[in-house]
């Protein structure tokens, strides 16, 4: 973020850390460290590629004071081989989760309640076989627990949830940034 928000120090909020790596053994574990020895909780964490060929991208979401975030984050870009940590509130990123639930067979057959629980919050069946069902939810985390407390009574076998993936609402993109860092290093 570049300028700090009317935020009181002592009030606590989600915040989602977006740090843009190269692919390294151990970085992670370094990154977590951080997290460990200042005893923030990592709420969600994912990993994946980003838009750019050779940059990973971890999106960690945790609840803790301004300030903590913002110290959280400098250590993170200390790292060697970090190339870029930034953080922001909730409302200026846009953010999903998926979850999987596995239930009976015996349940849809009983009726057709499980399906209207489906099709009303808009999640999806991925795999029938004789003995259960497997259903996708996509949403964020109210949403993933709404269906996981409306499927409950039919049994649930087995349920997953991913972490959080999360964009930001903003338009400068890491390609940008990383073009911009080349140049001032020429």
């Amino acid at each position: 973020m570049d300028t700090a928000p009317n935020y009181s120090d002592s009030e606590e909020r989600t915040y989602t850390i977006f740090a843009f790596t190269e692919n390294k053994v151990g970085l992670l574990n370094r990154i977590v460290i951080i997290f460990t020895r200042r005893h923030i909780n990592i709420e969600s964490l994912t990993a994946s590629e980003s838009e750019v060929p050779g940059v990973y991208r971890y999106t960690i979401i945790i609840r803790a004071r301004y300030e903590q975030v913002e110290k959280l984050v400098k250590q993170i870009s200390k790292q060697v081989d970090v190339l870029r940590a930034s953080f922001y509130p909730e409302d200026e990123t846009v953010f999903q989760e998926m979850a999987l639930y596995k239930i009976p067979m015996t349940s849809l057959i009983s009726g057709h309640e499980v399906e209207k629980i489906v099709r009303d919050s808009y999640a999806r069946i991925l795999t029938v076989d004789p003995q259960y069902i497997i259903i996708e939810k996509t949403g964020h985390l109210e949403e993933t627990k709404a269906l996981f407390e409306q499927l409950k009574p039919f049994g649930i076998l087995q349920f997953s949830r991913s972490g959080r993936v999360a964009i930001t609402k903003h338009m400068k993109d890491l390609s940008t940034y990383l073009r911009e860092q080349a140049e001032a290093h020429l």
